[in-house]
């Protein structure tokens, strides 16, 4: 027997819930972004054991669960002496998680840059890092933004999982309300046309970029063969 119907009441505690998960989402992005940039130079770097060592960040995030790292997080800071924060556990791993994500997504971007393009900068006497800053990142940013964006849709679904460590974001929301109301189809069909919505545009958007940079890049490619021609 239910304590309360689902209503608008509730709908409401949903919606102010659904704030938090953005606001975890915007976290992980930013901070993963940052990160996976840094890994993706270090990935590319001339210095093999940092390649040796940024390689080694990727494979574990990307070939153990998150949901163990989250614990990991979690329940290891009180190893550290600190109490453990939900927040600050789920930023963490959201951002270091996403971090090896971003870095391999950018890293591709980057290595499709023509070698040209290096060996040009090089013969003007720009270094390593002057050379990805000013040429190489400028011309890959147009590769990355599409698998960036549709990455971004696994962060917003992903977050779900900071439930289990008593995050108040949207699925932990849900199980307060099913927990009260006891119409679980209800609640969570709810939920999922929430998560949906905020999906769905990314999805889009994504998609967009993708056809809007493939057919630039044809045309960019056809130019020397139009002139060439002519």
């Amino acid at each position: 027997m239910s304590l309360r119907d689902f209503g608008p009441n509730e709908l409401m505690f949903l919606l102010l819930a659904t704030r938090w998960t953005i606001l975890l989402a915007l976290i992980a992005f930013a901070g993963g972004g940052l990160i996976g940039l840094v890994v993706a130079a270090i990935r590319v770097a001339p210095a093999r054991p940092l390649r040796w060592l940024a390689a080694g960040y990727i494979q574990f995030f990307m070939g153990t669960p998150i949901l163990i790292q989250l614990f990991m997080a979690y329940y290891g800071s009180s190893f550290l002496g600190y109490r453990p924060d939900p927040w600050a556990a789920a930023a963490v791993t959201f951002s270091l998680n996403g971090g090896a994500f971003f870095g391999e997504i950018f890293r591709g971007a980057i290595e499709a840059i023509p070698k040209g393009q290096w060996e040009a900068a090089t013969a003007l006497g720009f270094r390593f890092v002057r050379t990805l800053r000013l040429v190489v990142i400028p011309q890959a940013i147009r590769l990355m933004l599409p698998p960036t964006v549709g990455f971004m849709v696994q962060i917003v679904k992903t977050t779900s999982i900071a439930s289990l460590i008593g995050l108040t974001e949207l699925a932990r929301a849900a199980t307060q309300v099913n927990t009260v109301t006891f119409q679980p189809v209800l609640v969570f069909g709810t939920v999922s046309i929430i998560y949906f919505a905020l999906c769905w545009p990314l999805s889009l958007y994504a998609s967009y970029l993708e056809r809007r940079f493939a057919t630039g890049m044809t045309r960019k490619a056809e130019t020397p063969l139009v002139m060439s021609a002519a």
